[in-house]
């Protein structure tokens, strides 16, 4: 298998931003152009192969966190310096503390609600990058470790801020050690929604957030006060999150009635995630209580019990969750009718 390097920030935004010529926005235009510049020669390379770990090995005992968190100081070369490694005291540097700190929250979320030994399965050391290049717009797991750049002041901030996006990028390492699902169209876009998923689960956990609770937003807070939005994506509601006069608006459709057909963006994986992120909200709502729970648990079955292949459409995901629902919970179960509601609402054939 051939991972991708994958991100937080989807290419249509950088690129609308990149395209702004008022004065005010000149920094943050340069800075998304090279973000983008980043992404599109991330999308043309191939990383190097990384087995997939068989079902068997899922179950190992989880382990201890091991973090390891390095400063690049502006630099692209990585990882940088090592700036705080596991049980080592606070820095007072923010980004270095806070990607500290969320990858032992997400370290935390599979050990005690899916008996995850870290990203692998087998006890994987979290390695960080903070301060990677100069006022640099995204987040991004590389294959082997997170990446994290400050933004650019103008639309984002730094990219540790948000819990989401670390539990995001995180999560696309879960998934390159389990399904292995592939960095375009449908499987993309599951590959991208699996990441919003598990990231909004890290986020509910350290709150202890109900699904009700919760914002359901990804990347809450990395916009500045200068943009109109709250956040990169929303799950609850895709195609909301922001409608900003310099970004756009949210284009995330929410139902296949919506699907957006396109060859950017290897075939739309940041686009179209919103309708399988609008199913996981709606069985969470319909449930009620705390969504790492039950939904998660059907979710992370689906994700990681070796039936799922890599070219996964909605449609074969959809189904391998309503197999879960019933494996776990029975098929007359309220989990079941969930899921199959779930996806019936957004118009995926189950």
């Amino acid at each position: 298998m051939h991972v991708q390097f994958c991100s937080i920030v989807p290419p249509y935004l950088l690129r609308r931003l990149a395209q702004q010529d008022a004065p005010g926005y000149s920094s943050a235009a340069s800075a998304a152009r090279k973000a983008l510049g980043h992404v599109e020669s991330f999308q043309a390379a191939r990383a190097q192969a990384v087995p997939v770990l068989p079902p068997s090995l899922r179950q190992a005992k989880p382990g201890p966190v091991n973090r390891t968190v390095y400063d690049a100081g502006g630099e692209e070369t990585l990882p940088g310096r090592l700036v705080r490694k596991e049980a080592g005291r606070a820095t007072g540097d923010a980004a270095t503390d806070e990607a500290y700190d969320g990858l032992g929250h997400t370290h935390r979320l599979y050990a005690e609600a899916f008996g995850r030994d870290s990203i692998d399965g087998r006890g994987l050391k979290l390695d960080a990058t903070v301060h990677f290049g100069n006022l640099y717009d995204n987040a991004f797991w590389n294959g082997t470790q997170m990446v994290f750049g400050d933004g650019d002041g103008d639309v984002f901030e730094r990219f540790t801020k948000s819990i989401s996006v670390i539990g995001h990028e995180l999560a696309h390492g879960v998934t390159q050690y389990s399904a292995g699902l592939v960095y375009r169209n449908q499987a993309g876009a599951l590959n991208e929604s699996m990441s919003d998923v598990f990231g909004a689960l890290v986020e509910q956990y350290v709150r202890k957030q109900t699904a009700a609770q919760a914002s359901w937003l990804i990347g809450e807070g990395l916009f500045t006060p200068n943009v109109q939005g709250l956040a990169l994506r929303s799950m609850k509601a895709p195609g909301t999150a922001y409608d900003d006069d310099v970004l756009g608006k949210d284009p995330q459709p929410d139902s296949m009635d919506s699907y957006v057909r396109t060859s950017a963006d290897n075939g739309g994986v940041h686009i179209n995630s919103g309708i399988p992120n609008r199913a996981f909200y709606l069985v969470a709502d319909a449930l009620g209580g705390h969504a790492w729970e039950a939904p998660g648990r059907i979710w992370y079955e689906a994700l990681t019990n070796g039936s799922l292949p890599p070219a996964a459409t909605f449609t074969v995901f959809a189904r391998a969750t309503v197999r879960a629902a019933t494996d776990l919970f029975g098929s007359d179960s309220k989990e079941h009718d969930a899921v199959r509601g779930a996806w019936e609402t957004v118009k995926v054939k189950v």
